[in-house]
């Protein structure tokens, strides 16, 4: 626990209401959306640059450990805080500082909401395309800090691709300017990069400078149903080698259908092996040129059916539906394991095969959606981490699954990165030479390694 002084000069560079450690506010900040580790010492709420240095600097002299944390919605263990570690919460730093319609982009805090700031641009005909399952809730620095992907992915790419600049607190208490507002720059290293999916362990982020894009003109949305997982994503690699770029492509299996069913009643296929959901946008012209080519490939793909939305209240029908996959999995079982392993695209229908298998193999229920357009899967265990024998199967069954990504050319993480939870298996992907490049770049920025402790990197 932080010593009682320091708590009180917590109390006088913040503010008495801006540090909280009473044990209902500490248990709250002890979670993510999945991994519960241990409760902090306190939390701290800063409004500004300011503040948020100063704690640093506090920090850095009485070298107590520091969690940066937004909406708490990560799924890796990246926000949990660990070793009695003071929180420090951004949420309170939620103003949408800018919108430059002139030069495309947006200034925002790093406590705004995802969907805020995409509502707020599309106000003015504008788009930000990076869109986490999580935007109504999660935070953009936290999106910076893990490098949210999302259904949009596929076309648009993930959060790195429009972050052009931020500010950011080193663990000493400095202020960083890191990129620049132009989209060229090659100004020195490209530091926005380096910080962004680097979990909070390198600074904490303040401010960003992110790239808009003008609004699509227009959209389809489409549904089609397999008999199996397997003939779907056998179709999800047909309609990339026909050089088609949906701004959607996910996939979502029947146990994943029937538990959104259960849940949202939004007359999802109960008998289909699988679906695969399709959004295309752009100019009119363009977007019904791409579903043209869609239906042509509807032969080839063996699809049982095929739904397209014809009104807004369909397409959110469909979305809906796919959003709501976590929520409606978790509902089922005391534990839920949502993991977040990525293949070459081309290697997608092997990784269904080796899921299904795994699942076979140690008699457990895995429900599997995910990002199809950009080979990132979330198989999801539904278990109960209270029964000691099952914990085991499911501990075996889930390094199987990491073994199969990284042997299929894959990695651990599409978007949810290492965090707590998959750093032991950080040494499956890279060999000690790289990890050892990536510690020195952590040793190198936070030489007392105070910053979001135990994180990525296997202890």
């Amino acid at each position: 626990m932080l010593a009682p002084r320091i708590l009180k000069k917590l109390e006088e560079m913040l503010d008495k209401e801006k540090v909280v450690s009473d044990w209902e506010t500490r248990l709250t900040y002890a979670y993510d959306a999945q991994v519960e580790e241990s409760i902090p010492s306190a939390v701290v709420f800063p409004q500004n640059e300011e503040e948020i240095a100063n704690v640093m600097r506090l920090a850095y002299e009485e070298e107590f450990y520091i969690v940066p944390r937004g909406a708490g919605t990560g799924l890796s263990g990246g926000s949990v805080p660990l070793k009695n570690a003071l929180v420090l919460s951004l949420e309170k730093m939620n103003q949408i500082v800018e919108i430059n319609e002139e030069d495309l982009y947006a200034v925002v805090q790093a406590g705004v909401i995802t969907l805020e700031l995409q509502n707020a641009v599309e106000k003015k005909g504008l788009f930000y395309p990076p869109d986490p399952a999580s935007a109504k809730v999660s935070t953009l620095g936290g999106n910076i800090a893990e490098n949210a992907g999302g259904l949009r992915g596929f076309k648009y790419g993930v959060t790195r691709d429009y972050v052009l600049s931020m500010k950011a607190i080193s663990p000493s208490g400095e202020f960083l300017m890191l990129g620049a507002k132009t989209i060229k720059s090659v100004s020195g290293y490209d530091l926005p990069s380096l910080f962004c999916g680097s979990e909070g362990t390198l600074g904490i982020v303040c401010e960003a400078t992110l790239k808009l894009l003008p609004l699509p003109e227009a959209w389809s949305a489409m549904l089609l149903i397999f008999p199996t997982l397997d003939k779907a994503s056998e179709a999800v690699s047909l309609i990339i080698a026909e050089g088609i770029v949906p701004s959607s492509l996910e996939i979502m299996d029947n146990f994943t259908i029937n538990a959104v069913e259960d849940y949202k009643r939004l007359g999802l296929p109960r008998d289909a092996g699988a679906i695969v959901l399709i959004e295309v946008d752009g100019y009119r012209e363009s977007v019904e040129r791409e579903m043209g080519k869609i239906e042509a490939l509807l032969p080839k793909m063996g699809a049982k059916e095929v739904r397209r939305a014809r009104e807004q209240s369909e397409r959110e029908n469909i979305w809906e539906g796919r959003r709501s996959a976590l929520a409606a999995l978790a509902r089922i079982s005391p534990t839920t394991l949502l993991e977040d392993v990525t293949v070459p695209r081309s290697r997608l229908s092997k990784m269904v095969r080796e899921i299904e298998k795994i699942a076979r193999k140690h008699n457990l229920l895995i429900g599997t959606f995910g990002h199809a357009g950009d080979g990132n899967l979330h198989p999801t265990f539904l278990t109960d981490w209270r029964n000691e024998e099952e914990r085991e199967r499911v501990k075996v069954a889930i390094e199987e699954l990491f073994s199969a990504a990284v042997e299929l050319g894959g990695t651990l993480s599409g978007e949810h990165g290492i965090g707590l939870v998959k750093a032991p298996f950080l040494p499956r992907e890279f060999n000690q030479a790289t990890i050892e490049v990536m510690k020195a770049i952590k040793r190198a920025l936070d030489p007392k390694g105070l910053l979001n402790p135990g994180k990525i990197f296997p202890s």
